[in-house]
């Protein structure tokens, strides 16, 4: 069924704020090998039958003020033709390299449309480590300094599903050349499904990890596990200083599948992640929090010791992926939802940014981009021109390809 490209139009003009979608089973699956486990306890939102699809749980908020919404001003295509991609990160020269999950390779993209292969010993290492199956595949990317400032040098750090486990590996690339990789880190769960696959140089310098919990849920508040949680190590592989567990890669838990992840310039972390039956969620993170899974989806577990998230959807409004942060507003891709989501965000004086319970007050209401006028969304970023470069999603299997597809989309709001 073909979709209209082009410029957003009918926005929601009264809507006010800024919003995140997260995916349900559903929108980001396909059945799973065996049926996905019930959760202990229900949320304190209350359930589908009682309220609409994109309702918000009746859970205590806070008030906010009305922030101004924005308009999609153009959406033009960069660049089409491309087999399930998955992760995009930019090069210091404006260029962006992009992950092919189901194929495993990697390209470079140019402002002008022009796709090239990356190929050298690290594209043949990362081609023949990939195992990918379901939602296992060549996932996230980033670029970190490389070693030789000199020459300028920069390194790629990929995020990829193997036979066993999932891994990052590390390699330089010189132009359109990959060096040979080195691991940073394994032994991260792998499954059909929920492999998380997020990575990204924090301001810090110190990469950050997103995991999911591969249909086990229990992996996910153990603390020994690396399932189910953000990861934050050097950008060596090593546990970076500062985590909770000094000796250890993890730094939040209570993960379902997050895969999308960024930061507000007044610092706050936010993380995107796929709700099971109920509610997406978009999470501010501080070191050492757990946020609940699979006791808690949704809202509601703050008086049990757990950190709510500070927006929620419906899992058919959502499925949300990757995410970008802008000084106005966090953007989260929708898969299910085959949405554009903004949340608004609020600033927050010194003291609330290091108060928990001021997270929520510091957003204001998501609003959708973009609705179904591209199909399944996978990933967002912001290019150096200060546009957003979307990647859909719908030759993955899932959804329903146009000719074009997949493309990255430039998308100017104002």
């Amino acid at each position: 069924m073909g979709r209209r490209r082009g410029p957003a139009r009918g926005l929601v003009a009264a809507l006010t704020g800024v919003g995140l979608a997260g995916a349900a089973l559903a929108g980001c699956t396909p059945d799973p090998p065996t049926p996905a486990p019930s959760r202990t306890t229900a949320t304190a939102a209350p359930s589908p039958t009682a309220a609409p699809p994109s309702a918000e749980p009746t859970a205590p908020a806070p008030v906010v003020r009305d922030v101004p919404t924005v308009a999609v001003t153009s959406v033009h295509d960069v660049a089409t033709g491309l087999a399930a991609p998955w992760g995009l990160a930019f090069l210091p020269d404006g260029r962006a390299v992009v992950t092919l999950r189901d194929e495993a390779r990697l390209v470079v993209v140019g402002g002008d449309g022009t796709v090239t292969d990356v190929t050298g010993p690290g594209a043949e290492e990362i081609a023949a480590l990939t195992a990918p199956r379901g939602e296992g595949g060549l996932l996230g990317v980033t670029v970190v300094p490389g070693d030789d400032a000199a020459t300028g040098s920069v390194d790629v750090v990929v995020y990829l599903t193997a036979a066993r486990d999932n891994r990052v590996l590390r390699a330089t690339l010189a132009g359109t050349t990959l060096g040979p990789t080195r691991v940073l880190l394994d032994g991260i769960p792998r499954g059909w499904n929920h492999n998380g696959g997020r990575v990204e140089l924090g301001p810090d310098g110190h990469l950050y990890v997103t995991t999911g919990d591969t249909y086990t849920p229990g992996v996910a508040p153990d603390p020994v596990s690396l399932g189910g949680k953000v990861l934050r190590v050097t950008t060596d592989g090593a546990p970076a200083p500062g985590n909770p567990d000094p000796s250890s890669p993890v730094w939040t838990r209570g993960h379902r599948n997050v895969q999308g992840i960024g930061w507000a310039p007044d610092g706050r972390v936010f993380a995107s992640e796929f709700g099971q039956d109920t509610w997406d969620e978009l999470n501010v993170l501080r070191a050492g929090a757990d946020h609940g899974w699979p006791t808690v989806e949704g809202r509601g577990g703050a008086d049990r010791g757990f950190t709510d998230p500070v927006a929620v959807w419906a899992t058919s409004d959502a499925s949300p992926s990757g995410l970008a942060v802008t000084d106005e507003g966090v953007y989260l891709a929708g898969l299910r939802g085959r949405t554009l989501w903004r949340v608004p965000l609020r600033p927050l004086d010194a003291s609330a940014l290091d108060d928990p319970a001021s997270d929520a007050a510091g957003v204001g209401t998501p609003q959708p981009l973009l609705a179904g006028e591209h199909g399944r969304l996978r990933a967002v970023e912001v290019a150096p021109d200060g546009s957003l470069w979307v990647l859909t999603n719908n030759t993955d299997g899932r959804g329903t390809p146009v000719a074009g597809d997949d493309r990255i989309l430039r998308v100017t709001v104002g």
